[in-house]
């Protein structure tokens, strides 16, 4: 199925693009009312796409056998939006037989790119570049850059200028959570002959402000981001994003503020055990969901976790969003 033009386009020039958490019942079973509200949130709040079965949507969805509905209940609800229809991005992982049918699945929903996981047990640099390659005869890839605290292998600048040069690669999402992993990325891309043709996307929640406004090598720029962090207070970081490119020296001062407002969310102290509880509790407090409950019965907030959110709500308001969506939330629960 092809990727409709306007789609990429809307990729290329930069948007907010929120990773999508699932919504599940006390008993971990699938709340798609629930589900369904989260999206016309996210959509309604200003977010160009929507990434789902990515790391917040929980990768346990393909083992709980919620894959294919997660992603078929994103695209029927965008597809309702009245608006310019967001950018689809699907998560694909695992080896090359099941990120290809992953990849295929996606597409049959009408999804416009895959952002690959680059987690494959043993697999060098060159599998996964087949890999990538492969999935790209399929839809078009997003390449990853995912932080080593959550199982993400180091990749060569060799890498991501190889990737980068791949037909298939539209864009790459940066989230190695540090700075000289990342400026390996800008460099791989710089060099290759498509730098003008592949969009680099933060995935740094850590660092979200000093990326955007950053100046990187060859001239290259991240232009949007796709993250976690933005799945919570959306359409304030949508007015952020818009800020950003309107006025952004007056932005600057308020970066540290973000970083420590994801370490809450993102449960820095405690390794990031409580990173995907910690986006429910902000959607919990707010009414779009019941609980915090995970499809892993291990993962949860962290001692003291509540708390930090608790804090960095109180002390940054302009990162939050509970008035909006106060307004707003029984309608999206219809």
């Amino acid at each position: 199925m092809p990727t409709p033009p306007s789609a990429l386009s809307r990729l290329r020039a930069g948007t907010v693009i929120p990773a999508h958490p699932p919504a599940l019942t006390a008993d971990r079973v699938f709340d798609e009312r629930r589900q369904a509200a989260l999206t016309r949130y996210y959509l309604a709040a200003g977010a160009g796409g929507l990434a789902v079965g990515v790391h917040t949507t929980q990768f346990e969805i393909r083992r709980a056998g919620l894959l294919e509905p997660v992603l078929r209940l994103a695209a029927d609800v965008a597809a309702e939006s009245a608006g310019e229809r967001p950018v689809l991005v699907a998560g694909a992982c695992g080896p090359t037989a099941q990120a290809v049918s992953e990849a295929e699945l996606a597409a049959s929903l009408g999804y416009d790119a895959v952002l690959l996981s680059p987690v494959v047990p043993g697999a060098s640099e060159d599998d996964l570049l087949a890999r990538a390659a492969a999935v790209g005869e399929v839809l078009p890839v997003i390449g990853f850059y995912l932080q080593a605290a959550i199982g993400g292998p180091v990749l060569s600048r060799g890498f991501w200028r190889a990737l980068a040069d791949q037909p298939s690669t539209v864009a790459v999402k940066v989230a190695a959570f540090d700075r000289y992993r990342s400026l390996d990325v800008a460099h791989g891309v710089a060099a290759s002959d498509r730098a003008d043709q592949v969009t680099l996307y933060t995935g740094n929640d850590d660092h979200i402000i000093g990326d955007l406004l950053a100046e990187l090598p060859g001239g290259l720029r991240f232009t949007g981001g796709l993250l976690g962090q933005w799945a919570v207070w959306t359409r304030a970081a949508g007015e952020m994003f818009d800020g950003l490119r309107n006025d952004p020296a007056s932005w600057w001062g308020r970066a540290t503020a973000l970083t420590d407002a994801n370490a809450a969310v993102f449960d820095a102290a405690n390794a990031f055990a409580g990173c995907i509880a910690g986006v429910h509790e902000v959607l919990r407090r707010q009414g779009l969901l019941d609980g915090t409950w995970c499809l892993d019965p291990g993962e949860g907030l962290s001692p003291g976790q509540a708390e930090e959110l608790t804090r960095v709500s109180a002390a940054y308001p302009w990162l939050t969003d509970d008035d909006f969506v106060a307004e707003h939330r029984d309608a999206w629960l219809r």
